[in-house]
C-alpha cells in the first residue's frame, strides 16, 4: 500500500532521486511522505502531510538515501507517524510496506532497555530492533536477525548512515531491486526504477539484498547467500503526463479506445492458449478483488453464454475458503491491475500448493502474481496513474470477451465486436456526448444515494459502475441484480431517488425494464443506460447495440458520470480519492 524508494551509488544528489523516485509511486500511498539522507555518520530526515504533488526538498547532498509514500494502518496522518522512522542513534533509518503483528510485544520489551518511541505506528519497532542488534553483530545480521523477528507480510528497506548501506528484506509486498552503473536501486515498483536502469532483481519472499559497494542476496532465515536471477526488462521509461487533460483519470479513460483495438488485433496467440487451457480444466475459477473481481464476475456470463462453458468466481479475499476442492487438474485465473493485490496473491499461493495451474491476467510486467503465474497475460494498458481503475478493467473485459469467442471457436466475430465497441467508445468520448454528462451529474451532486441495476452481463456493470461512484466522487451507491432491488432495498425509493438501469438490447431489456418501472412508481428518478430509448427513463444516455461487448461503453460512461460528479462535489483531485491506494499489499 505504500511507496518504497531507496539509493545508493557515486550519485551526491539522493534526495533529489527518492523524491523523483516517490512522485512516480504515489499512487501507492499518498496521505503523507518522507524522505532521510545520510549526513556524515548521521541520517537526517523530512517529513511532510498531505501529496507530494510538486514538492521541493531541502537537505544535504548525499550519495545514501531512501523515501516513503504513506497509506496509513498504524497510527493517524501525521508527521511523527510517517516514515521513514530513525532508531535512537539517528544511524539507523527505515520505510516499511506491511503490518508488524507482533509489533506490540516488541515495542514493550524495546521500551523496557530503554528505547524511546516517537509515533504511533508499528513500523518504529523495526529501527530499534536493528539497533539493539547491533551491539553485539554487524549491520546486515542485524537486520537479518530482527526481520526474521517480524510476523506478518512485511517489506523493509533500512538505511545506515556508519555502514553506508541500505539492506531490504521482504515476505508479501513487494520490492524490486535495480542495478545501475555503479549505483543501487531499491523500490516497490519498477516503473520508478527503469529510468535509470533496466536490470532489476525481482525480490521472492524471504530473501535479503545489502546493498552497498556491492550487492549481496541472502535468504532468510538462516543468511544463506544466493545468485540473484538479474533480468534485463524490455520496457522503456515514458514519464507519463497529463497533456491536454485536467487530470489522469480524465485522460486515462480517454485512452481505452486504443486499448480495446490493441488487444482485438494483437493477442491471438495469448488469447488462444488461454481457451486452451479453460477447455482443459477440470474446474476453473477467476479470482480479483475491486475492480477486478467485477471483470472475474462478468467472465463467468461471457463463458456461459458465447462458449457454453461454466467457470466459476470468487472474490479474491474469499476463496482462500474455498480452497479446498481445488486439485491439479483445476484452473485459477487471477486478474489484477498490480499484481501484488495480496488477496489475490495468497490464494494464488496456496492454490499452487495443491498443484493447480495458475493464469495471471495482470498490467504490471514482474508483478507477484506475473512471477507466480505458469501463464500469464500483460493487459497492455500501460501505466495508470489514477488510483481509479478504467482502462485496466476495459482491457481485463477486451481480454474475457475475445478468450470466450475464441473457447466457442468465433475468434474473428469477438475482435469484430472489440473493434465495434472500441469505435462506441470514441463516440461517447465526444464533446457533446460528456456535456449531457456532466448535466446528469448535477443533477445528482447534491444526493445521497445513487441505486444501480442490471441483469445478466449488465449485473456486473451495475457492481463496477458502483465501485466508480463511491471510488471517485464519494457518493454512496449501491449496485444491484435488478431482480433483487425488490427484494428489501425498494423500501429504500422515495420521491426523487436516483436509479441507474444499465438496458442492454439483450434478453435482460423487457425485464430491467419492468424493474425500472417498480422503482418508478414509488417516485424514483431513472437514467436510462442502453442502445433505445424508453418513456421509463427520466434521463437516457445512449450507447451502440455492440452485443457481448456493450458491458464496454455502459462501464465507459459510469467512468464519465462518476468523474464529472466528483467535480460537481467539490472534489479537486479524482486523481487520489480519501483513503485509497492503487496496489492493496496489506490484508
Amino acid at each position: 500500500m505504500c511507496g518504497i524508494f531507496g539509493y545508493v551509488g557515486h550519485e551526491s544528489k539522493a534526495a533529489e532521486i527518492v523524491l523523483e523516485g516517490l512522485k512516480l509511486l504515489e499512487y501507492r500511498g499518498y496521505d503523507s511522505w518522507g524522505i532521510a539522507v545520510k549526513q556524515g555518520k548521521k541520517l537526517v530526515f523530512e517529513k511532510h502531510v498531505g501529496k507530494i504533488g510538486d514538492a521541493k526538498i531541502n537537505l544535504p547532498q548525499s550519495s545514501l538515501g531512501i523515501g516513503h509514500t504513506r497509506w496509513a494502518t498504524h497510527g493517524g496522518v501525521t508527521e511523527k507517524n510517517s516514515h521513514p522512522h530513525l532508531d535512537c542513534t539517528k544511524t539507523i533509518a527505515v520505510v516499511h510496506n506491511g503490518i508488524v503483528e507482533n509489533f506490540q510485544e516488541l515495542k514493550t520489551e524495546l521500551i523496557k532497555k530503554g528505547h524511546k518511541f516517537i509515533s504511533e505506528t508499528d513500523t518504529e519497532a523495526i529501527p530499534h530492533l536493528v539497533e539493539e542488534n547491533l551491539k553485539r553483530e554487524g549491520f546486515s545480521s542485524s537486520v537479518r536477525d530482527a526481520f526474521n523477528l517480524l510476523k506478518g507480510l512485511n517489506a523493509v528497506v533500512i538505511a545506515n548512515a556508519v555502514s553506508k548501506e541500505i539492506v531490504a528484506a521482504k515476505t508479501g509486498s513487494p520490492l524490486v531491486v535495480g542495478i545501475g552503473n555503479k549505483e543501487l536501486f531499491v523500490a516497490s515498483d519498477f516503473c520508478a526504477i527503469v529510468k535509470h536502469t533496466n536490470k532489476v532483481i525481482f525480490l521472492e519472499d524471504k530473501q535479503m539484498v545489502i546493498l552497498g559497494e556491492k550487492l549481496k542476496l541472502i535468504s532468510l532465515p538462516g543468511g544463506v547467500e544466493i545468485q540473484p536471477n538479474i533480468q534485463t526488462l524490455d520496457w522503456k521509461f515514458a514519464e507519463t503526463e497529463k497533456g491536454k487533460y485536467k487530470h489522469f483519470l480524465l485522460k486515462e479513460i480517454h485512452e481505452q479506445p486504443k486499448v480495446i483495438e490493441n488487444i482485438a488485433l494483437n493477442y491471438t496467440t495469448e488469447i488462444n492458449h488461454l481457451a486452451k487451457l479453460i477447455d482443459q480444466a477440470f474446474g476453473t475459477f477467476m479470482l480479483g478483488c475491486g475492480t477486478a473481481s467485477y471483470s472475474a464476475l462478468a467472465g463467468t456470463y461471457l463463458f456461459s453464454r458465447i462458449a457454453k462453458k461454466h467457470v466459476n468466481f470468487s472474490i479474491g479475499s474469499e476463496f482462500n475458503y474455498l480452497e479446498d476442492y481445488l486439485t491439479e487438474r483445476s484452473l485459477v485465473i487471477a486478474i489484477s491491475q498490480s499484481g501484488e493485490t495480496i488477496d489475490v496473491v495468497d490464494p494464488v499461493v496456496q492454490a499452487k500448493k495443491k498443484g493447480s495451474k495458475i493464469v495471471a491476467i495482470v498490467n504490471m510486467l514482474g508483478s507477484t502474481l506475473y512471477r507466480q503465474a505458469d501463464f500469464k497475460i500483460l493487459l497492455g494498458a500501460g501505466q495508470e496513474k489514477a488510483v481509479i481503475a478504467t482502462k485496466s478493467f476495459i482491457a481485463m473485459i477486451s481480454v474475457l470477451i475475445l478468450a470466450a469467442y475464441s473457447l466457442a471457436k468465433r475468434q474473428i466475430a469477438g475482435k469484430s465486436l472489440l473493434l465495434k465497441a472500441a469505435k462506441n467508445v470514441q463516440e461517447i468520448l465526444q464533446e457533446e456526448f460528456e456535456k449531457s454528462l456532466q448535466k446528469v451529474a448535477g443533477e445528482l451532486r447534491n444526493k445521497e444515494h445513487i441505486y444501480i441495476i442490471g441483469r445478466g452481463l449488465s449485473y456486473a456493470s451495475a457492481m463496477e459502475a458502483t465501485l466508480k461512484i463511491k471510488e471517485t466522487a464519494c457518493l454512496h451507491a449501491e449496485g444491484f441484480a435488478g431482480g433483487e432491488l425488490k427484494h428489501g432495498v425498494i423500501a429504500l425509493i422515495e420521491k426523487g431517488t436516483p436509479c441507474i438501469v444499465f438496458a442492454p438490447n439483450d434478453e435482460t431489456y423487457d425485464d430491467i425494464v419492468s424493474n425500472a418501472q417498480e422503482i418508478k412508481a414509488r417516485g424514483g428518478f431513472i437514467i436510462g443506460i442502453g442502445p433505445k430509448n424508453n418513456n421509463v427513463f427520466d434521463r437516457f444516455l445512449p450507447t451502440s447495440d455492440v452485443g457481448d461487448a456493450t458491458i464496454i461503453p455502459q462501464v465507459v460512461i459510469s467512468q464519465l458520470l462518476a468523474y464529472y460528479l466528483a467535480l460537481k462535489r467539490g472534489i479537486k483531485d479524482p486523481d487520489k480519492p480519501r483513503n485509497l491506494a492503487k496496489s492493496v499489499t496489506v490484508k
